[in-house]
């Protein structure tokens, strides 16, 4: 069976550790320092469910209350990371405005998403309770997940439970892509290699 490309987009303020979560997960390495991104992308394949895919990962630089959702980030995107710390109530609040802000580019209120609370392993220093992350999640019908890049706890899930949402709403909607004119045009399975092998 051939190779299914699926791109994913981290998105969440800044210093919440969508580099550190990209980098456990790809390279199985976690780096102490915090150095900002500006953009960068990362390929890893794997296995799910016997199927093979090979994943294009974009780490966006980190937003805040007065960015603006650059337009590519919501064309071509397969499926969505939403980041923030649950030691920072502010992170929280972004990844609202984020999505909200999606859901305008896109022009649909579901699509494809994990709302991540990292920095699991400072759960002493939490801002952002469970439940309230859940009921986020809920809202958005995505999933919620609590993990550490520090620790590994949960990374690999991240990724292999947005595959499987990816994967159900393409099912459901037909494979579709949407394009620089602001258009969702049914497109077919992308078979070309990832853009960073």
């Amino acid at each position: 069976m051939p190779v299914k490309h699926r791109k994913i987009a981290l998105m969440g303020f800044r210093g919440v550790g969508k580099t550190s979560l990209a980098t456990q997960f790809v390279e199985g390495q976690f780096n102490e320092q915090y150095s900002p991104t500006i953009e960068h992308t990362f390929c890893k394949t794997l296995k799910v469910s016997d199927e093979e895919y090979q994943l294009q990962l974009i780490d966006t630089a980190g937003q805040d209350e007065l960015s603006i959702v650059p337009q590519n980030y919501s064309m071509n995107i397969d499926g969505y990371i939403l980041v923030y710390s649950l030691t920072s109530t502010k992170s929280f609040e972004i990844v609202e405005r984020i999505h909200s802000m999606l859901e305008d580019k896109i022009g649909s209120a579901i699509f494809p998403v994990i709302l991540v609370a990292n920095k699991s392993d400072l759960t002493r220093s939490r801002q952002v309770s469970e439940e309230a992350g859940q009921r986020l999640a809920e809202k958005w019908k995505g999933t919620y997940i609590e993990t550490s890049a520090k620790s590994k706890e949960n990374t690999a899930r991240i990724f292999t439970t947005l595959l499987s949402s990816v994967e159900k709403s393409r099912d459901r909607t037909g494979v579709r892509v949407r394009h620089s004119s602001g258009k969702v045009k049914k497109a077919k399975e992308d078979t070309s290699r990832c853009l960073c092998s």
